[in-house]
C-alpha cells in the first residue's frame, strides 16, 4: 500500500492544501498554484515511527497536518487546529496562561476539572507534547511549521511518560538550501464583543550559504484589542487596597469601575535555525526559538447573578464579574541541536535539547472565598472582600536523545534509541486580601478581646497581615530510558512490529504550605519526597495489506504516567489526611483494529479502539481546606470509532470529513480522602463520583466537514471554502461537586475566500460564523460565585467560550 492516489485535475492540490482547515489566507498557494500540473496528489510524509514514511503505510492511527494547510487557514492557535482531527476535544482557554494546562484530550483520556487552569497541575498531562523531538508544552504560536503529527493512543515504546493517551507532535520547517526565499504578511479582523480590532504581522527569510549550509528565520507579532469587559472591577489605592466610600476603612463599602476589552493579547514570537550538511552523509541543525505574551485577562463571561447595583441583576455578554483584573504573562524560549549520520546500515541521529518556560498569572479568588464562607467565618467580614492570587511557574529541562534506524527495507527494520532527562520544575502561590490587615485595625473588635478585630486575632496567636497563603513546590526529576521497535518483514503484505521501552525514572518534590496569619512551626509545613520507579511498557502490532490500496490493521499497547507528592499539613488546624501526602502512577492497556486506504479519488481511515486506564490520576484539591494535590482513582475506560475521509467530488470542489463516537467512562467508584481534621488522625474516605459517570471533557460525537471550490478569475486563482466543527454535549467535571455542570452541544463554521496572483494573495474570512458561545469549561457559580451575605457582590465565575464571530482581511506577499 505505497502507492499514491493518482491526480484526477490540476486544481486539487491547491484545495487540498485548504482542507480540513479553518479559514484565513492561504500562504503558500503560489507555490501550490505553480505544482499544480503533479498528476498526483502529494504525499504526505511524517516520521513518527522514526522514519520518514507515508502517513497512508504507518499501521496506526495518526493524522497529519502540513504547514501549509495552517498557514492557509490563518490558523496560529493549536485549539483551533485540533478541532480538525477525529477523536480530539479542546478545553479552549484562549491566551491567557496558554502555556500552563495541556488541554487536549485524546480519546476521552481526562478526569481533570475544566476549573483547572491558572495553576500548573500535579499529575502531568495524558498527552505529551513535542516540539520536533523536546518534550515541551510550550504551546507557541503556530507558525513556519512543516506540520503537526497526532498519534492517538499510548505511544511509551516511542515517546516515554506522558504519552498515556497520545502524542501531538510539532515538526518544524527546515532551512533549505535550494534557493532564496522571503515571505512577508499581516491580518486585520475585528471581533464580536470588541471595540478595537486584531492586528498581526509575520515575516519569514530563508538564506542558502553556499551549497552546503542554509540560515532560515522568522519572526512576528500578535497585537489584538481585548473582547471581554471587567465590568464590577474595584477602584484602588495606591497599595492595591480596595478604597472605601467615603473613606470609611472600618465600614465604606467598596467603589467599582468598568474596564472595557480587558483581555489584550500581546505576542512576540521568532525563530532562526542554521542547518549544515557538509557531505551527503552527515547533517546538523542548530536552532532557537522564543515566545512572550502579554494577555490583559481572560477570554472567559460570566453568567451569574450580578448584586453590585443592591438589586440581582445579570450580565451582559462578553461580561467578567471579577473584582480585581487577571492578566498574565510567559516567556518560553528552546534551543536544540540535531545531527544525523548516514552510516550506511543505519542513520545515527542525536538530539541535544534545553528549554526554559516561565510565567505568573494573577486570579481572582474572591468567589471562592465567598462560596466557602471564609471572608466571615474566618477573617472577620470586612465590607470590602478580595482574594487575589499570584501564580507562577518556572520550568527547565536538558534533553539528549541518541538512536539508531536502520536503513532499506529488509527482513527486519529496526528502531533503538536511548533517552535522558533532567527536569527542574517549580511552582507556586502567594494569595493576599488586600487591605484586610488596614480594616481590621480600624474595625471595631468582634469577639471581645481587644479593641479592633486585629487585637482579637492577634490575641489568638494570629499574625495579622494581607497575605494569607504562600505555597511552593520544587521539583527535581530524571528519566533514563532505552527504547527500540523491531518490525518482522514477512512477506510484501504481512508484517509485526513489537517495541518496548525500559525507564528508569527519579522525581523528588520539595514544598512548603503555609498560612501566613496562622503561622505554625516550621516543620510542619514542609514535606519532601523522593520516589522512584522502573518498569518496562510493551507494544506489539501486525499489519496486513488487503491489496495494494488497503491495509488492515491491530495494535496492542501500553501507557505509563509518572506518580508524584503533594504537599499538605498533616498537625495543628489546618491538617489533611496523610492519604494525600503521594500519588501513584496510572496506566492504560489500548486496543486498536482499524483500515486505511485510497481510491482513485479518497484516502480514507476508519479504526475501532477501547481503552482500559487503571489509577487514573485526579487533579483536585483537599477535602478539608483545599490544597492543590492530585490522588488516584481506580478504574475507567474509553473506547469508540474515527472515520477520516478526504477527497474530490469533482474537478473544482475538494471536501473532507473527520467524524469520532467516543463513550468514555469510569467502571469503578471514585474515591478521595478526608478527615485528620485538626490533627486528629481520625481518617476516611468518601465518594467523588460513581462508576459509570462520564469523563469530562469529552464529547461523546464530533464531527469537522470542509469543502473548498477553486476557478480561475482572468489570470488569478480565486479559492473559496467553507468549514465547520460540531461536537456533541460534554461535562465539566467527573462527579456532582461544586465544580459540576454540563455545556451544550455546539457547531463553530468558519468562511474564507482567497485571491492569488503569482506573487501575492489576499483572503477575506469570517471565523465563528454564526457567532457560537462553544463552552468547553467553566468555573460554575457553585465554586466561585457571589454571595451578599459576604459583602462579597461581585462574581468570580465565568464560561470558557470559543473566539467569537471575527471578520478580517489578510495579505501575503512572497519574494
Amino acid at each position: 500500500m505505497k502507492q499514491p492516489i493518482k491526480q484526477g485535475f490540476s486544481k486539487s492540490i491547491l484545495a487540498s492544501a485548504v482542507a480540513s482547515v479553518s479559514a484565513g489566507t492561504l500562504f503558500a498557494i503560489p507555490q501550490l498554484v505553480q505544482a499544480q500540473s503533479t498528476e498526483m496528489i502529494e504525499e504526505v510524509i511524517v516520521t513518527a515511527t522514526r522514519r520518514s514514511q507515508s502517513v497512508q503505510d504507518i499501521p496506526y492511527n495518526i493524522s497529519a497536518v502540513a504547514g501549509d494547510e495552517l498557514e492557509a487557514g490563518q490558523i496560529t492557535d493549536a485549539a483551533e487546529m485540533m478541532r480538525s482531527v477525529p477523536g480530539l476535544t479542546v478545553v479552549d482557554r484562549g491566551y491567557r496562561n496558554s502555556g500552563t494546562v495541556n488541554g487536549v484530550i485524546i480519546r476521552g483520556m481526562n478526569v481533570d476539572s475544566g476549573a483547572n487552569g491558572d495553576v500548573p497541575l500535579s499529575a502531568v498531562p495524558t498527552v505529551a507534547t513535542y516540539v520536533d523531538d523536546t518534550p515541551l508544552y510550550g504551546n507557541f504560536i503556530l507558525k513556519d511549521i512543516e506540520r503537526v503529527e497526532v498519534l492517538r493512543g499510548p505511544q511509551g515504546t516511542l515517546y516515554g511518560s506522558g504519552s498515556l493517551a497520545g502524542t501531538v507532535r510539532y515538526i518544524m520547517k527546515k532551512p533549505s538550501m535550494e534557493g532564496f526565499e522571503a515571505k512577508v504578511g499581516s491580518s486585520v479582523s475585528q471581533t464580536e464583543g470588541s471595540a478595537g480590532n486584531n492586528f498581526s504581522a509575520d515575516a519569514l527569510v530563508n538564506i542558502p550559504l553556499g551549497d552546503k549550509a542554509a540560515l532560515r528565520a522568522s519572526a512576528g507579532m500578535i497585537d489584538n484589542d481585548g473582547i471581554v469587559d471587567y465590568t464590577n472591577v474595584y477602584v484602588l489605592d495606591a497599595q492595591g487596597a480596595p478604597v472605601a466610600e467615603g473613606g470609611d476603612i472600618a465600614n465604606g463599602a467598596p467603589l467599582f469601575r468598568s474596564v472595557q476589552d480587558a483581555d489584550t493579547v500581546d505576542i512576540t514570537y521568532a525563530r532562526a535555525s542554521l542547518l549544515i550538511e557538509p557531505n551527503d552523509q552527515l547533517s546538523m541543525q542548530l536552532s532557537h526559538q522564543m515566545q512572550s505574551d502579554e494577555i490583559g485577562g481572560r477570554r472567559q463571561v460570566t453568567r451569574g447573578t450580578n448584586w453590585v447595583s443592591g438589586e440581582e441583576a445579570f450580565y451582559d455578554d462578553y461580561e467578567n464579574g471579577a473584582v480585581t483584573l487577571e492578566p498574565s504573562e510567559r516567556d518560553v524560549s528552546l534551543t536544540a541541536l540535531e545531527i544525523s549520520l548516514d552510516m550506511g546500515f543505519a542513520t545515527f541521529t542525536s538530539s541535544t535539547s534545553s528549554y526554559s518556560h516561565d510565567g505568573i498569572a494573577i486570579s481572582d479568588n474572591s468567589g471562592f472565598y465567598a462560596q466557602n464562607d471564609w471572608f466571615a467565618a474566618y477573617y472577620g467580614g470586612s465590607p470590602r472582600p478580595l482574594a487575589k492570587a499570584e501564580r507562577f511557574y518556572d520550568d527547565s529541562a536538558l534533553v539528549q536523545e541518541i538512536r539508531l534506524v536502520s536503513n532499506g527495507d529488509q527482513f527486519v527494520d529496526w528502531v533503538a534509541g536511548l533517552f535522558y532527562m533532567d527536569q527542574e520544575s517549580k511552582a507556586g502561590q502567594n494569595s493576599y486580601m488586600p487591605g484586610w490587615a488596614a480594616w481590621a485595625a480600624e474595625a471595631p473588635s468582634a469577639w471581645g478581646v481587644g479593641d479592633s478585630v486585629a487585637e482579637d486575632f492577634a490575641f489568638y496567636g494570629a499574625n495579622v497581615q494581607d497575605q494569607d497563603f504562600y505555597f511552593r513546590r520544587n521539583q527535581s526529576f530524571t528519566d533514563a530510558a532505552i527504547f527500540g521497535e523491531t518490525t518482522f518483514n514477512f512477506s510484501d503484505t504481512f508484517r509485526m512490529t513489537l517495541g518496548l521501552r525500559h525507564f528508569d525514572n527519579e522525581l523528588t518534590n520539595d514544598s512548603v504550605l503555609q498560612l501566613p496569619i496562622w503561622p505554625e512551626p516550621e516543620e510542619d509545613t514542609r514535606a519532601s519526597f523522593t520516589t522512584k520507579e522502573n518498569d518496562t511498557l510493551l507494544k506489539a502490532n501486525v499489519s496486513w495489506d488487503m491489496s495494494a490500496d488497503t491495509m488492515l490493521y491491530a495494535t496492542v499497547s501500553e501507557g505509563y504516567r509518572r506518580g508524584g507528592a503533594n504537599a499538605v499539613p498533616l498537625t495543628g488546624g489546618f491538617a489533611e489526611s496523610p492519604d494525600y501526602l503521594q500519588y501513584g502512577s496510572d496506566q492504560v492497556m489500548n486496543y486498536e483494529l482499524g483500515v486505511k486506504g485510497a481510491t482513485d479519488t479518497l484516502r480514507y481511515t476508519v479504526s475501532l479502539f477501547r481503552m482500559d486506564w487503571s489509577d487514573p490520576q485526579l487533579n483536585t484539591s483537599t477535602a478539608n481546606w483545599g490544597f492543590f494535590a492530585a490522588v488516584n482513582g481506580d478504574e475507567a475506560r474509553t473506547q469508540g470509532l474515527e472515520v477520516e475521509l478526504q477527497g474530490d467530488l469533482t474537478e473544482s470542489i475538494g471536501y473532507s470529513l473527520g467524524y469520532a463516537f467516543v463513550d468514555a467512562e469510569l467502571t469503578a467508584d471514585f474515591y478521595q480522602p478526608y478527615g485528620n481534621f485538626g490533627g486528629s488522625g481520625v481518617t476516611g474516605e468518601f465518594i467523588v463520583a460513581e462508576s459509570g459517570a462520564a469523563l469530562p471533557g469529552t464529547a461523546e460525537h464530533t464531527l469537522s466537514v470542509s469543502m473548498d471550490h477553486t476557478t480561475e478569475v482572468g489570470s488569478y486563482t480565486l479559492v473559496s471554502r467553507l468549514n465547520g466543527y460540531y461536537q456533541s454535549e460534554t461535562s465539566n467535571a467527573i462527579g456532582t461537586g461544586r465544580t459540576a455542570a454540563e455545556f451544550d452541544a455546539f457547531q463553530l463554521w468558519n468562511l474564507s475566500s482567497t485571491l492569488v496572483a503569482e506573487s501575492w494573495d489576499a483572503t477575506l474570512y469570517a471565523k465563528n460564523l454564526f457567532n457560537e458561545d462553544g463552552v468547553t469549561g467553566a468555573l460554575t457559580e457553585a465554586h466561585m460565585g457571589t454571595d451578599p451575605a459576604e459583602n462579597f457582590y461581585g462574581n468570580s465565575s465565568k464560561d470558557y467560550i470559543s473566539l467569537p464571530r471575527t471578520l478580517g482581511v489578510s495579505g501575503r506577499y512572497h519574494f
